[in-house]
Formats: C-alpha cells, sequence, structure tokens
C-alpha cells in the first residue's frame, strides 16, 4: 500500500475512537447564535449585541439584539464574550511539531506515526479558534489526507487548503535530502518537490496537482531549519518561478513562497506568486514590488522569536541551524513593523509546528508589540486571510452565506489583544466544538 494512502487509512481508523467527531449530517438544520457584543470585520468595529442565524454550516442572517426564531436552537456565547470570525492561519504544518529529537525522527518514525500525531496537533489549532488555515509544506501527502479525514468528519480540525509538499531547487530549502548520508541521499526529481528548470517546475505543479493539493509553495530561498547553511541566499531563478506560477494558474491554484533573502523574494515576486512567506531581510525595494503587484506578506513572526529561543537551548538543533535560527530571530518582528509602515498588503500566518500547535494567537500580540493596531491584527486573519484564499464568498467574516465559523473571546480584544489567546468559543460549520466548560490539553513546550 502507497504511504499517503496507508496514512490516510490510519487517519479513518481514527473515526471508532472515542471521542470522533460526529458527522455533520447529525447537526440541527437551525441555530441562532447570540453574542453579547461582535467584531464586524468587514467594517473594522466592535458592535453591540448580535444574533446569527445559522442555516446548516452558513450563516443565513446576521441580526442586531436578540432575535428570537421559532424552531431553532438556541446557542449562547459566553457572558461577557466578544464574537469573531473563525481565524485563519496562512502558514502550518499540522503534520510535524519541534521537538528536541525532530531531526533524528526522520529516520526512525513511519508516516502512519506523523499521521496519527497529525490529528492532535489538528484539533489544538481548532480549540485555539483557527478554523481554516494553509498547510505549506509535507511529506508522504499526510496534509492532503488529514485534509480529507477531516472534511469526511472523522477527525476535528480546521478547514485546510494545502499545498502537500514544497517545491525547492537541488539543495534547496525544501529538498528531502539535504542533509542525508550520500549513500542514501539519491537525485530527487520534481516527484519529490525538487527541480533545475523550466521544465521540471512544470512536472512538479502537474504532481502536485495529481496528489491533490491545493495550492503551490515554493522555497525561493535558503531556510533557518535546513541542514544547509544559507538561510537567505536565493535558490530559483525567475524563469523557474514564472514557470511554476505559470503552470499552477492552469489548475486554479495560487502560489506562496518561502522568503528570508531579498533577492529570492524579489525574483519570485517578479516570477508572479500571491504570497512572500517570512520575508525576514526584505529591502525597501521588494516591500515596493509588492505594494505595485499586490502580493501579500505573510510575515510568521512567531516562528522567528520561538526558533530564537530554542537555538539558544544546547542541542536542541544541529550545530549547522544555531546560527542562522539566532540571526532571524530577532530581526523578523522589525521587519514586520517595517512593512507595516510601509502599507504591505499583510495576511496572518504563523508557521505553526515550527513552535506548538495551539499557540498561533501570540502572533497576535507580537504584530500590536511591533506597531499594528489590534483591529488590524485581527482583520490580517480573517478578512485579508480570505482575499489570499480566494475565499471571501466563503470565509474571512460573520456575513450571510459565509459558513458558520464563529469563534468568542473573554473580552474586548480590541482593547486587550491578549485575549485573542483565550479563545473560550469555537463554532465550525455551524458546529459547537468548544464552551468554557469543555476540557483541552494543556499545550507541553518541548
Amino acid at each position: 500500500m502507497p504511504r499517503a494512502a496507508l496514512a490516510a487509512s490510519i487517519l479513518a481508523l481514527l473515526a471508532t475512537m472515542p471521542g470522533a467527531t460526529a458527522r455533520a449530517e447529525d447537526s440541527p438544520t437551525l441555530r441562532v447564535l447570540h453574542c453579547p457584543s461582535m467584531i464586524d470585520v468587514l467594517a473594522a468595529r466592535r458592535v453591540g449585541p448580535h444574533s446569527i442565524v445559522i442555516e446548516n454550516d452558513r450563516i443565513r442572517e446576521v441580526r442586531a439584539g436578540r432575535a428570537e426564531l421559532a424552531g431553532a436552537e438556541v446557542v449562547e456565547a459566553p457572558a461577557g464574550s466578544t464574537c469573531l470570525p473563525g481565524l485563519m492561519d496562512m502558514h502550518t504544518h499540522l503534520t510535524t511539531q519541534t521537538n528536541p529529537q525532530g531531526y533524528a525522527e526522520g529516520f526512525r518514525l513511519n508516516p502512519a506515526d506523523f499521521a496519527l500525531r497529525s490529528v492532535g496537533y489538528a484539533e489544538a489549532t481548532l480549540m485555539a479558534g483557527f478554523t481554516t488555515v494553509r498547510d505549506l509544506g509535507d511529506r508522504d501527502g499526510l496534509s492532503i489526507s488529514l485534509r480529507n479525514a477531516i472534511n469526511q468528519g472523522l477527525v476535528r480540525g480546521p478547514r485546510v487548503f494545502t499545498s502537500g509538499k514544497s517545491i525547492a531547487t537541488t539543495g534547496g530549502h525544501a529538498d528531502p535530502t539535504n542533509g542525508v548520508n550520500q549513500r542514501l541521499m539519491g537525485t530527487p526529481g520534481p516527484a519529490e518537490g525538487v527541480i533545475n528548470g523550466p521544465e521540471g517546475a512544470r512536472e512538479a505543479v502537474r504532481q502536485r496537482y495529481k496528489e491533490g493539493s491545493d495550492l503551490i509553495k515554493i522555497t525561493a530561498t535558503g531556510g533557518v531549519l535546513s541542514v544547509a547553511r544559507s538561510v537567505d541566499n536565493p535558490q530559483f531563478k525567475t524563469d523557474e518561478v514564472e514557470a511554476i506560477v505559470a503552470t499552477a494558474r492552469d489548475y486554479g491554484f495560487h502560489v506562496a513562497a518561502h522568503a528570508h533573502g531579498s533577492e529570492g523574494a524579489r525574483r519570485a515576486i517578479l516570477g508572479g506568486v500571491s504570497s512572500i512567506e517570512h520575508g525576514t531581510f526584505m529591502t525597501d525595494e521588494v516591500m515596493r514590488l509588492m505594494k505595485e503587484r499586490e502580493v501579500w506578506y505573510v510575515p510568521t513572526i512567531s516562528a522567528g522569536v520561538f526558533v530564537g529561543e530554542f537555538a539558544r537551548r544546547p542541542g536542541y538543533y544541529p550545530d549547522i541551524v544555531r546560527p542562522k535560527a539566532l540571526a532571524v530571530g530577532p530581526i523578523i518582528q522589525k521587519t514586520f513593523a517595517r512593512a507595516y509602515r510601509a502599507g504591505v498588503p499583510i495576511a496572518f500566518g504563523t508557521d505553526a509546528g515550527v513552535f506548538p500547535h495551539g499557540l498561533n494567537a501570540r502572533e497576535f500580540v507580537l504584530m500590536v508589540e511591533a506597531g499594528m493596531p489590534p483591529m488590524a491584527a485581527i482583520v490580517s486573519a480573517t478578512v485579508n486571510a480570505a482575499k489570499l484564499l480566494g475565499e471571501t464568498e466563503n470565509l474571512g467574516a460573520i456575513a450571510p452565506g459565509r459558513y458558520a465559523d464563529i469563534i468568542a473571546v473573554p473580552g474586548d480584544p480590541t482593547a486587550d489583544i491578549a485575549l485573542m489567546q483565550k479563545v473560550h468559543f469555537v463554532m465550525k460549520g455551524g458546529r459547537v466544538y468548544r464552551t468554557p466548560d469543555t476540557v483541552v490539553p494543556e499545550i507541553a513546550m518541548p
């Protein structure tokens, strides 16, 4: 049995376990959610009590005040709370999570081991209020299987839009054989996500389509955690990026570009990508290009902060990784501040998996520390994220016709952004997954 199929089978088996998610058809067809207050992200303002009428998995109507509807099930958001649209994280890795043994585990564990772990990571993400994510890079098609299992109601998790295997160049940040014994290294090609030249680039995109991906991710520069020297060198030629983007458009895909270094980011933007991820060493020229071409910036400040913290622990990362982690950590938040002041379009993203899943909302605090107003940070994780995904008809706001993905926090997050880390109500597709009484496992730091 192929490894991806095996992973899907493992995830399906979880449907028989206690606590498996009930099927959507078991839900009442009509509900009214009463919110003590609500954030209207389309108007960028907090409003008073509202009632949200939900039919099946979508919002039918939003009414001011407390509305009653004959025959509808009534759901009460917790007293004193503020309702918001379900949050959206545009950069996650749901099939992995950092730990001191992470580099060795790739040689010891099987795809089924990672598949089983991913179930807990997905649920932690949902319980933290993130009802939609992009998953930007996996192995063995695990995020595709996880997405399918969530969509089938077999396990709990957010809506997943996944790139599957990232596309790299030989020796690049997502080359799966970096740091491997030369006898095992081989010469991975487009099927494994490694390309050299426009022809291989086209083949790699088509392979991702064949595997069931939703979008494409490329690694336009070196990276922090790969077993390679450079964190910022350019790793694609512009014609390779252009070939990827043009082919991706044939399949309705957008392209996300991991890029720490400025030159790699510049080439990716000129090649037509939709977003720059991380952007640590971006110059003013790159930011100008992003504004001109309406390229989204997904900052992942959390990843920089966390890897800087982990790098100070002896032995946590390989020696070749530690200097890169220590260099990126202090810079990425400052780059975000510059990008925000420059007017670069920003969509929320964290790189969760580089740090423990479920801690995604720390990004809000870091964004506000860097000078972004709380409301703008919330909009980046709702309206802006939906625009980046091309899903504004379905996601990103509490509005008629959109999915009933709604969360609540205790108090006013526009006055205290740290409340975004205290989500105590989660609804996804009209189903309630979390209330203040829900027992949620504590997130342990590695």
